[in-house]
């Protein structure tokens, strides 16, 4: 009886060795693909690539679903795959696995360009010139070749009122003058020492972005003792979910001290308080 049961088990044994090494060449068939893995028209831009005149390439690897296209001043989120034409990876918010945001002036020509074309949801092959990338000045050298994903787009262009405090603006003792945006759904606004979690965006009075959580994708948390007057004096006012801007003159900003000088302007969306 012993002896029958160990030849069954020998023979089962021997099925599964067999049925393993059979299945063996049908496994290798299907290897994995990196999400480095270089596109194969990644040396030149092949013949059904569209080309702008600025000798920008670009071709639609998947359609999009958002309506809008990002303008130049936008904040996009994006994910991205880099490859110099000899089909060396050299980088890629995919494989960091965390999506980049942005202002699309702020990157080189061939992404600003090319990003305006595209709409949420899409994503895009792009093939830049060295002209529109890096301009032989550093590395990498020579076109480059994106694939790129955009996931969101978030509008950050100074507001109209932001060379001066307008008629409507409400004024404190201290000189901060400040506009409800949006109102908040919370009834306790924070106080001086308190811990505060908030989105934000910073113009100079000329209109140029200085500073941004919501080109970073993040949120700021930090103690309300611990920043220039005018938002520890500002945000106080607020309660949460409430969308204020701030006209901060330079005493109760950075005192002409450093840079950004002059008055600075603030739109603070209060999350949390702490």
């Amino acid at each position: 009886m012993l002896a029958e049961r160990i030849l069954t088990l020998m023979r089962m044994l021997s099925f599964v060795a067999f049925s393993l090494l059979v299945a063996s060449p049908l496994l290798a068939q299907t290897p994995k693909v990196s999400a480095a893995a270089p596109p194969p028209d990644v040396a030149a831009p092949p013949a059904d690539a569209m080309k702008s005149p600025s000798g920008l390439y670009s071709k639609v690897i998947t359609p999009g679903t958002g309506k809008t296209h990002p303008g130049r001043s936008d904040i996009v989120t994006v994910h991205y795959t880099g490859w110099k034409t000899d089909g060396s990876m050299f980088d890629s918010s995919v494989l960091r696995g965390k999506p980049a945001s942005f202002p699309l002036d702020r990157v080189i020509a061939g992404w600003t360009e090319g990003v305006q074309l595209m709409v949420e949801g899409e994503k895009r092959r792009l093939w830049i010139p060295e002209a529109l990338a890096y301009q032989g000045k550093r590395e990498p050298k020579g076109m480059l070749v994106f694939d790129v994903e955009l996931i969101s787009i978030a509008n950050v262009t100074a507001p109209p009122d932001v060379k001066a405090v307008p008629a409507d603006a409400k004024k404190t003792a201290s000189g901060l003058a400040y506009k409800v945006i949006k109102p908040g759904a919370g009834g306790r606004h924070p106080s001086a020492s308190s811990t505060v979690t908030v989105h934000y965006t910073g113009w100079t009075t000329d209109g140029k972005m200085f500073d941004s959580s919501v080109a970073r994708g993040m949120p700021a948390t930090f103690g309300l003792s611990d920043v220039i007057k005018g938002w520890t004096e500002g945000v106080q006012l607020m309660t949460t979910g409430e969308k204020m801007r701030f006209w901060i003159p330079q005493e109760l900003a950075y005192g002409g001290k450093q840079a950004p000088y002059g008055m600075l302007v603030f739109d603070v969306e209060l999350i949390d308080i702490k």
